[in-house]
């Protein structure tokens, strides 16, 4: 065989950065909670508000944007037509121990069950807002809104949902506010890592269940 001449690009590793938000309203929301109700969530892929979406969180949020894979869903939270806070929902990791142990999978139960998860992989309270309360509120909300549209995109439940807090930066006060589990940590290894070598900080990982036989319905022993 002839030797390969060139490796074709990954179009997703290599995708331009979406722009930052310039032209947006920067002035403080200080308030109470009551004050800035009745809040407004917006699923916005595939809409013409998607770029804003994209631009606040490669503007704001500190791991900056990384365009999803598979399943996902973007909402923008809205206080009086203001944009206040951004969440994206992704296809679940698939190695994630501490979580694997909580639910009893093994290895082809996760394989088989998996899409039946959903990933927090971005929460972003803009830094002009500052109101107590507000992001365990969204996450409450959120619980309810995100199985209702995932089963409306993609034509299939979810029963549970996840995130990773990074300890060294976060307390993730607000997901244990909103009644998140803490599962564990994290074993530091990136998803490409080709040792067992830890080449990363160590997150937490917190859990929601959204039923209460949520066990049963992501290993297929539903009665």
């Amino acid at each position: 065989m002839p030797e390969k001449r060139c490796s074709p690009g990954n179009p997703l590793a290599n995708r331009k950065k979406p722009s930052a938000v310039i032209s947006i309203d920067d002035s403080p929301i200080v308030s109470k909670l009551s004050k800035i109700k009745p809040l407004e969530f917006i699923q916005v892929r595939r809409s013409s508000e998607e770029k804003l979406f994209n631009g606040l969180i490669q503007k704001f949020h500190y791991l900056g944007y990384t365009q999803p894979v598979g399943e996902h869903l973007k909402y923008i939270i809205y206080s009086n037509a203001r944009p206040i806070a951004c969440m994206a929902w992704s296809s679940a990791p698939r190695h994630i121990g501490a979580r694997d142990r909580f639910i009893g999978w093994n290895q082809e139960d996760r394989k088989k069950y998996l899409p039946l998860m959903a990933y927090n992989t971005r929460f972003l309270i803009l830094p002009w807002v500052e109101v107590k309360y507000l992001a365990s509120h969204i996450l409450g909300k959120m619980t309810k809104i995100v199985p209702r549209d995932w089963k409306k995109l993609y034509n299939h439940s979810i029963y549970y949902l996840e995130t990773f807090v990074d300890p060294e930066r976060f307390k993730g006060t607000c997901y244990r506010a909103a009644n998140w589990k803490y599962l564990g940590l994290t074993k530091g290894l990136g998803k490409d890592s080709k040792t067992k070598e830890r080449n990363r900080s160590l997150k937490e990982v917190l859990g929601y269940p959204l039923s209460k036989k949520f066990r049963e319905q992501l290993i297929g022993n539903l009665k």
